[in-house]
């Protein structure tokens, strides 16, 4: 009995200390103030969508997000003195008061600023209840604007169809409607006698203390919110980066502040992250929450974040440092997103979800196409299957690069090799410096040059980085997926073939079976090999010599695909690649219907990898919130796609290890697949973009060629001839070209990113 008795108070104490380690970890694992998850406020509700401050805006936060999201309204007073909700104190931007009320403008000081425009204390409520809302940011789509959102007063807010969890109400401007004879102060007392606010914030310190008293920070807490550090609080003659160093005094009167993200994690001139500050330290360490302002997913931050508005939310959240308590964004299901299932992952999470993730010319999205850099970042990324399209040396070298012309991304166009620019009509319009003119040696030693799909936008890649990495021969690229344990497979991509051969006395297909059978991927291992082509007379050839899956590429735009066609495809691949597009159709960006070709082809037993995902906003319709995460989601779990093919394959893959995944009923409102249609249907009979026609069926006659020509004996001096046509199976040319800009023009380009 005693030896019983010694041995349990021991015991005891080891339990209740595991009992007290569990409590801690779990209080722990948000580095918040009060170790809960960091909340979400919608700016003006989804706002991103929306127009700013609608009651459509508002509902649709809920909608998207669930019920716990709180919703912020920006608050404005009229002439009457009635709170509304609009984001700014001119009215200009964000309704069509100029057409209701023209040539009426006023000018007025804000806070020693002359500022004209339509402000809301020249007008009462009545006068104002015919104003519609507009969307105020100019990049976002205005075709919601025939649906005569109306101005929303501050009791409208408790009337909302969909509840939120709170109501944050922001205070910008009490100084400046004091000196017009109207109280801020007055107004949002009287109100809280009615609607229980969770938030009151306010730049103005004068503000804050004159409520202070008056609520309970159980029930309401007061926030400051911090602006530029430049600029001057009008009721302290204090700038906002003096007050900053006085928390203890902050305290005094609110339970948290509210500052700009860079506040937290500052970006130097080249839009790349510094080092973080200790704001988000100091202000936990002085009592106060802090909640971080100015996250918009349609408005590049940094670089860092690869255009991946779900990662720059992690950075603020689970950085393994601190975390804020709360997030302010113009898009919230992104940020519910990054708190609910993703964050705490860790480096090893396991994968939830078995579709493939497929490089598209490596982690080109971050650096060079084809580079050792961009297959060495796709692999750390957690991508599956390397992806190598295969060109042809002038001596018969294959190596791997996005384009048989060296223009698009390398920056041949701009050394000695610019003298061998040609047209060839049956590989792209345009001229072009093509690979097989250049020995390898010629093309090992070019610098490569990023890929920038969306030039046109001004959103570019990395630049850091643009011209970093080298090109690697076919034979190289084998060498390093040969022993990467974490790739299940390669994908050869072979186009061009016919030309080649007959013009170029080229032979790629037994140049890609001789470098496959080297690196010993014609014996059974544990990687797969993917020869992909747009050609079925090239997959064709293939079946006939190895047994590597082989995959077709529709390279149009279709909806559906005749059976005959379907019948002709099996018959020589196990997989196919489709286009967004062809999946999801888009009118204007905005999703229409499922099309019928990912259950056609799937019915007869075919894989349908998908094309191409990148992080960047204007790639993706309005449906998928400006958010890439969304977009995946949607293709996975609503098309039931068996592939992404992506520049930016760390999106895709910690999409598939998220803890979201596999919830059934229990999945969060924010991770269901879109609604193609849901956003389009709420245009406007007389907002409405004008109709499309439907997509057409693959036919037949688009999958069969005729086979191979024969590898000619070229004469070394012999130049191509330009004018020789040749099969191209899907009634298009048969290239793996990406972009395609003239000579001049990549040159211009490459000048101004210099």
């Amino acid at each position: 009995m005693s030896n019983s008795r010694a041995l349990s108070a021991p015991l005891a104490l080891l339990l209740l200390h595991s009992l007290l380690f569990l409590v801690s970890a779990q209080r722990s694992t948000w580095n918040t103030l009060g170790g809960g998850a960091p909340l979400v406020v919608a700016r003006g509700g989804f706002s991103g969508i929306l127009p700013d401050s609608s009651g459509a805006a508002y509902n649709l936060a809920v909608i998207s997000t669930g019920p716990d999201v709180y919703i912020w309204c920006d608050v404005q007073l009229t002439k009457d003195g009635v709170g509304i909700c609009q984001p700014d104190i001119n009215l200009a931007n964000s309704t069509y008061i100029a057409t209701i009320y023209p040539n009426k403008t006023t000018s007025y000081s804000v806070n020693g600023v002359p500022t004209s425009g339509y402000f809301p204390l020249d007008y009462t409520l009545k006068d104002l209840s015919s104003v519609i809302l507009t969307q105020g940011v100019y990049s976002r789509s205005t075709l919601f604007d025939g649906n005569g959102f109306g101005i929303l007063t501050v009791d409208d807010l408790v009337k909302l169809d969909q509840k939120p969890k709170g109501i944050w109400l922001n205070i910008q401007h009490d100084a400046f409607y004091a000196q017009h004879n109207l109280s801020m102060r007055s107004f949002v007392l009287s109100v809280s006698r009615s609607v229980v606010f969770s938030y009151i914030s306010s730049p103005e310190v004068g503000f804050l203390r004159s409520i202070a008293s008056r609520f309970n920070p159980k029930t309401t807490k007061l926030v400051f919110r911090f602006m530029r550090q430049s600029d001057v609080d009008p009721s302290t003659n204090q700038t906002y980066g003096s007050l900053l160093k006085n928390l203890t005094f902050i305290k005094t009167f609110a339970s948290g502040i509210l500052v700009p993200k860079g506040y937290i994690w500052p970006v130097d001139a080249t839009l790349y992250l510094q080092s973080h500050t200790s704001l988000v330290s100091d202000a936990h360490k002085a009592g106060l929450e802090v909640f971080a302002s100015d996250f918009v997913n349609d408005v590049p931050s940094s670089f860092n974040y690869s255009y991946d508005p779900l990662a720059e939310y992690l950075q603020f959240v689970d950085n393994g440092d601190f975390s804020v308590d709360g997030v302010l964004s113009d898009f919230p299901i992104t940020p519910f997103e990054a708190i609910g299932c993703f964050a705490h992952l860790g480096t090893n999470a396991t994968k939830k979800d078995k579709t493939l993730v497929i490089s598209k010319y490596g982690a080109s999205g971050d650096y060079p196409a084809c580079t050792d850099l961009a297959y060495n970042k796709a692999i750390s990324d957690g991508v599956d299957v390397l992806d190598c399209p295969v060109q042809m040396s002038k001596d018969g070298t294959p190596f791997c690069l996005n384009s048989i012309d060296l223009i698009e991304s390398t920056t041949v166009a701009q050394s000695s090799f610019s003298k061998f620019a040609m047209t060839i009509p049956e590989i792209k319009s345009g001229s072009g410096i093509f690979a097989f003119n250049l020995t390898w040696n010629d093309i090992k030693i070019l610098t490569p040059s990023i890929l920038n799909p969306f030039a046109k936008y001004r959103l570019f890649r990395n630049p850091r980085s643009k011209n970093a990495g080298t090109l690697l021969a076919l034979s190289d690229f084998l060498s390093l997926t040969k022993n990467q344990t974490s790739l299940s497979g390669v994908a050869i991509i072979v186009e061009n073939a016919a030309y080649l051969a007959d013009k170029q006395g080229l032979s790629v297909i037994d140049a890609v079976i001789g470098a496959l059978s080297k690196a010993g991927y014609d014996k059974p291992g544990s990687q797969k090999v993917y020869i992909q082509s747009t050609n079925s007379s090239v997959l064709l050839k293939f079946k006939e010599k190895t047994s590597y899956e082989l995959v077709y590429k529709i390279d149009e735009t279709v909806g559906d695909a005749a059976n005959a066609a379907v019948e002709d495809i099996k018959s020589f691949a196990s997989s196919v690649v489709v286009n967004k597009d062809s999946v999801i159709p888009n009118n204007n960006k905005f999703l229409t219907a499922y099309t019928n070709i990912v259950p056609k082809l799937k019915n007869a037993n075919l894989s349908v990898f998908v094309e191409t995902f990148s992080n960047e906003f204007v790639s993706q319709a309005w449906d998928f919130f400006s958010d890439p995460t969304v977009e995946i989601n949607s293709y996975i779990e609503g098309a039931q796609i068996d592939g992404i093919i992506t520049d930016f394959p760390k999106t895709a893959d910690r999409y598939r290890r998220n803890k979201c995944l596999g919830l059934g009923d229990n999945k969060p409102t924010y991770m269901e697949p879109v609604q193609p249609g849901g956003l389009f249907g709420l245009i406007t009979k007389e907002f409405l973009p004008p109709a499309e026609a439907p997509l057409p069926p693959l036919t037949e006659s688009e999958v069969a060629e005729s086979p191979l020509p024969p590898v000619a004996k070229i004469a070394p001096a012999s130049s191509p001839n330009a004018r020789t046509k040749f099969p191209q199976g899907n009634s298009q040319p048969k290239v793996t070209v990406c972009f395609f800009l003239s000579t001049l023009a990549v040159f211009i380009a490459s000048l101004l990113l210099l």
